[in-house]
């Protein structure tokens, strides 16, 4: 059968035409096909950790090569159609192979780490916040302990102290589901550093180190509890200590020995602890929790007052006082309910 010229040259025009747009929707269907579908049946899982400033496509292709999506071009391809290729964010991602590349580009646009949030709160030590972790699941209270106490964490971060109690910074922490506890107190000293860099002349001209400061902050920051009685506190034993008296502060008793809370017993007072300012004078060797800013201030500028007592009133606040008989008398007005020892300068909350 003959073929006319022109059908023949319809026909290869057609040919060459038809031949791209067919190119184009093969390329189409294959895209939204992997767009939806993922590359596994989600047992493999693997910690990405997208750095500050990452390309995308170092992380898509390193998706790729832990076979998390099928194809780092088409990740890419996806970014830049949606015009997302620059703005994923850093954090470290928990991403598994059954998620779509849609889903995955989506989870670094929005910043969604697998992060998991730990807050400090101001005056907690470190006992109490390795079992804030433990409840919260996010590290194991003895493993916390033990990396506070590393000899080898201490003096990288150049920390005096046989711990980093004190060191801690008080606030809300994102704790990468890939950090370790070393990660996380290293965070919460810098953060500290940071914040104290501007006290630092001031402290140098106080007459107390840094560890000496966060020492009686730690102290008065247990002892308050409204933040406007934290200077009057402060002053009470910066007082004592010029005069070469005890402080006598009732946490310093228990530090090391039972968690903060409940009464401090006559049993208590009596320990032999190298913290107990009931049995040794000056400051004890380190901070007993974590101070805040407030509590540093407080110490860095105490009230000017002639106080050496003070006494909890039961209602957030207390009374200061001069003399012992003026500081007995306002034990037996607040405390006469209790059966409580009589002693010089107690503060019970």
């Amino acid at each position: 059968m003959h073929i006319p010229e022109h059908l023949k040259k319809l026909r290869t025009h057609l040919f060459y035409y038809l031949l791209p747009c067919i190119l184009l929707v093969a390329f189409l269907l294959w895209f939204f096909i992997l767009l939806l579908m993922p590359a596994g049946n989600g047992q493999r899982v693997y910690g990405l950790t997208v750095n500050k400033g990452a390309a995308l496509s170092l992380v898509a292709t390193e998706l790729e090569q832990r076979k998390i999506i099928r194809s780092a071009l088409h990740l890419r391809i996806l970014a830049q159609f949606k015009g997302q290729d620059r703005s994923i964010q850093a954090g470290d991602y928990r991403m598994t192979d059954l998620m779509t590349p849609a889903e995955i580009l989506e989870k670094m646009v929005l910043g969604d780490t697998d992060a998991r949030r730990f807050t400090l709160p101001e005056g907690y030590s470190i006992f109490q916040a390795a079992e804030l972790l433990e409840k919260a699941e996010i590290f194991k209270k003895d493993d916390f302990l033990a990396a506070c106490q590393d000899d080898v964490l201490l003096k990288s971060l150049a920390i005096p102290g046989s711990s980093v109690e004190g060191y801690l910074f008080p606030g809300t922490y994102l704790v990468g589901f890939k950090a370790d506890e070393q990660t996380l107190i290293s965070d919460m000293v810098q953060t500290l550093k940071r914040k104290s860099k501007s006290l630092m002349t001031t402290i140098e001209n106080s007459g107390f180190n840094l560890h000496q400061v966060l020492t009686l902050a730690s102290i008065v920051e247990r002892e308050a509890v409204a933040v406007d009685e934290m200077p009057l506190i402060s002053s009470v034993f910066h007082n004592r200590l010029k005069a070469g008296m005890p402080l006598q502060s009732d946490p310093t008793a228990i530090y090391g020995v039972r968690i903060f809370g409940g009464t401090v017993t006559r049993k208590d007072v009596r320990r032999e602890t190298p913290y107990n300012t009931y049995r040794i004078k000056g400051l004890p060797p380190g901070p007993i929790g974590n101070p805040g800013l407030d509590a540093i201030h407080a110490v860095l500028n105490p009230a000017e007052t002639e106080y050496f007592y003070f006494v909890s009133r039961k209602d957030g606040t207390h009374q200061f006082s001069q003399t012992l008989k003026e500081h007995n008398q306002g034990v037996q007005r607040f405390l006469r309910t209790k059966k409580t020892r009589k002693t010089p300068a107690h503060h019970e909350k």
